[in-house]
């Protein structure tokens, strides 16, 4: 059994670098697998692959892919799964939705650093809130091992912890219970959008190594509902152990217990 859960997972990087990490990278990995006794095959995807810039709700498994892919980790993501697809030995997909939990480096110490140095805007835009799903660490860790061990698990599966919730909303919270400012700056997702298609563009002509402070995808995140159909998931692997609510708990304490360390 395998589980392939390495990429390049970020909202920057030159084409080079997710191309030798996630496409590349798996055709070596299948190389092997296949050189090995085609061994079960458990690949971690994204959900990223089914993003279009606009709100999207009750994504199935089923849900056609875009033509255009939202970035380049979504493109190649799509394309290491079209590698694994490929494969002659038992293989599943998983494509998860915003992980987070205690040692995450990616989704909130992100957030919660731009807020800390007052660079994190509130984002608006007309209409209903924006909605989306998240998926706690140790609810995907059991997935991926329940995927490992079992053989009537196949195929292409979304997860998530299937509790969508206002993305703001979410972040207010959290803030409010670490004792952090929330943003007192207000911009509309499409200026947003336009200060992260400037900044792009200068990083890339001026070949910077370091992220810019803000991405277009950064920007998606916040400016489109993107919600899940998990009736497969729950199917196979049943309802996630750690309810959204204590995820949160736990995620916010360890996080708590960090910045106290730091002092």
């Amino acid at each position: 059994m395998v589980v392939h859960a390495a990429a390049r997972a970020s909202p920057w990087g030159s084409r080079r670098s997710f191309l030798r990490d996630n496409v590349q990278a798996t055709e070596n990995l299948l190389d092997y697998c296949a050189a090995a006794g085609q061994p079960r095959i458990v690949h971690l995807s994204s959900s990223s692959v089914y993003y279009r810039a606009e709100d999207q709700f009750n994504i199935s498994e089923s849900t056609p892919l875009p033509k255009k892919f939202v970035n380049t980790y979504a493109e190649t993501k799509r394309a290491s799964e079209q590698i694994v697809e490929q494969y002659v030995g038992a293989w599943s997909i998983l494509r998860p939705r915003a992980v987070f939990g205690p040692g995450d480096t990616v989704l909130l110490p992100r957030i919660l650093e731009a807020a800390r140095r007052g660079k994190l805007p509130f984002l608006y835009r007309h209409g209903t809130p924006v909605v989306g799903d998240l998926i706690y660490i140790d609810n995907l860790v059991d997935q991926i091992a329940q995927a490992a061990i079992c053989k009537g698990i196949s195929g292409t599966v979304n997860v998530s912890n299937g509790e969508p919730i206002a993305v703001m909303d979410l972040i207010l919270g959290i803030l409010d219970r670490m004792q952090i400012p929330p943003p007192s700056r207000r911009i509309s997702v499409k200026q947003a959008m336009l200060a992260a298609t400037l900044l792009e563009l200068a990083y890339t002509l001026g070949r910077a190594r370091s992220e810019p402070p803000i991405t277009r995808f950064g920007v998606h995140v916040f400016a489109y509902s993107k919600t899940f159909d998990v009736t497969r998931m729950l199917q196979l692997f049943g309802p996630p152990k750690i309810s959204l609510q204590e995820g949160i708990d736990r995620t916010v304490r360890e996080l708590s217990a960090a910045r106290s360390a730091r002092g």
